[in-house]
């Protein structure tokens, strides 16, 4: 699956196994792993999120993604590692209330709950915990 503004491609899905349901709302349901590549307004894959299983409401315009959930900022080499991760078409958000792992060249950083923008070049966490070094 594509996902376009204007033309462009602004993530693509891929999944071993896609069901779709039109009933109660049209949701399609994704199965047997799945990676998502969010690309920049140049055409360039900025970051990419993987799972095990996902969830694409088209009416909300929501992805929801859980077990084993990854995304990884390519250029910064930092990873977040989670077990639950929603993203909002909308705002191209990335949120989650669920403990949350954030890795990078830095340090590692630990949170429960994070929101981002879908190329993981910035975070909040809502409640972090843990060290870092300055």
């Amino acid at each position: 699956m594509f996902y376009t503004d204007s033309g462009y491609a602004r993530i693509e899905v891929y999944a071993g196994l896609a069901e779709t349901y039109s009933k109660p709302e049209p949701i399609t349901k994704l199965k047997d792993g799945l990676k998502v590549n969010f690309f920049s307004s140049q055409g360039e894959i900025v970051s990419t999120l993987t799972a095990l299983y996902g969830e694409v409401n088209f009416s909300k315009g929501l992805l929801f993604v859980k077990d084993s959930v990854r995304l990884v900022n390519l250029e910064k080499k930092q990873r977040l590692e989670t077990e639950i991760l929603f993203w909002n078409q909308k705002d191209s958000s990335i949120y989650t209330n669920s403990d949350v792992i954030v890795k990078s060249p830095q340090g590692v950083l630990y949170g429960k709950g994070i929101q981002t923008k879908q190329d993981f070049s910035y975070y909040e966490f809502l409640k972090p915990y843990g060290k870092i070094k300055f």
